[in-house]
This record gives structure tokens, C-alpha cells and sequence, in this order.
């Protein structure tokens, strides 16, 4: 099996406060514009869409084919909002997008990330993978979804936030994911 490198560069505004990480991105067949969360059955974009505005709609594009990048990348800048993945280097094992498909080959360097963001205190980790990797990295246990500890990390304390996963294989209503969310904005100054 061949190994895939991650696709994206980190999207680290230099003012973020929130640094939210998945785990890997889907295939790029599966993508509708280039940049984090880009699957339609992914539900990140529409439970932002619905603590932003009221309408879970609101980053989709007129049409409802695509997510609307750049709506969404200007939304991220102006609230403070860094994305990346905790891995940068997997192994699909089933040729598929799940978190239990995906064998992490090299984890992401948090440190170099942290460096380039220096008002970020608080990690969300978007899902199980995520917060498994993220923790090995830091060296924590997980905490429990929609929970969070603090951890030291390359001196300074950081909030880890474990959230519920976006993906629609976790079937849960978006206005239920959102509750999640709308803690973890709140509590680093979005809402």
C-alpha cells in the first residue's frame, strides 16, 4: 500500500486563537473545492454555517454542489480560525475516507504549527482519530467529546478540545453537532 502525503497547506492566519485539527483529508475525488472538510457529506462547514449565520446553508454555494471556499476562508480569518490535520503522511487500509481506515505514517509537527500561530491556546480536535493522534502528540489522554484538559506544550498551556467527528458516518443532526461547537466558539471568543 502506498502512502499518501497531506494535499493541503496549513491555513494558519497569524491572529488565530483556534487551531482546529481532523485527522486527514478524504480523496480528492471526493472534494468540492481545495481546502479543509471539502466532502458535501461532510457537515463541518454546515454546523459553522448555522452558529454563524441561523442557516446551515450559508457556505454553500448558490447551487448547493459546493462549499464556497472563499466565503468560508474569509469567515476563518476574520474569527480567528487555523485548520490543518494531525496527520501529514497515512496509509488508506480500506481505500476509504474513515478515521478507522487511516494508519498514520507521520503525525504532524505541532510545534511548527504553534509557532506560526503565537495567540492560539486552544486545539480542537474534530473527531476520534484526531484527538487520539493529537494526544499521542502531546503526550495527554483524550478527553471525553465535547469535553477538555489543558496541556503544556512548547511553552505555553493549551485547551484541547475534543469534538464530536463532522463526518455524516456519524449520524447525528447537525444542530446536534453544533451544540458542541458553539461551547468550544464561545469559549475562545467567536460568539
Amino acid at each position: 500500500m502506498n502512502s499518501e502525503q497531506h494535499p493541503l497547506r496549513p491555513f494558519l492566519p497569524p491572529t488565530a486563537r483556534l487551531l482546529m485539527l481532523g485527522s486527514f483529508p478524504p480523496q480528492r475525488k471526493r472534494w468540492s473545492m481545495e481546502f479543509f472538510y471539502p466532502n458535501l457529506q461532510n457537515d463541518m462547514w454546515r454546523i459553522v454555517g448555522c452558529l454563524a449565520t441561523g442557516d446551515p446553508r450559508h457556505f454553500l454555494t448558490a447551487d448547493g454542489r459546493r462549499f464556497d471556499q472563499v466565503r468560508i476562508e474569509a469567515y476563518c480569518r476574520t474569527q480567528g480560525i487555523a485548520l490543518y490535520d494531525t496527520s501529514e503522511e497515512i496509509i488508506r487500509l480500506n481505500d476509504n475516507a474513515s478515521d478507522a481506515s487511516l494508519q498514520v505514517v507521520r503525525e504532524v509537527d505541532l510545534g511548527t504549527l504553534l509557532a506560526q500561530i503565537p495567540d492560539c491556546r486552544t486545539i480542537a480536535a474534530t473527531g476520534g482519530k484526531a484527538a487520539e493522534t493529537l494526544c499521542r502528540i502531546l503526550g495527554c489522554e483524550p478527553p471525553a467529546v465535547g469535553a477538555w484538559c489543558e496541556t503544556g506544550f512548547g511553552g505555553r498551556m493549551l485547551k484541547i478540545w475534543r469534538m464530536p467527528s463532522t463526518s455524516r458516518a456519524f449520524p447525528r443532526p447537525v444542530e446536534w453537532k453544533a451544540a458542541f461547537y458553539r461551547r468550544l466558539f464561545t469559549s475562545v471568543g467567536i460568539f
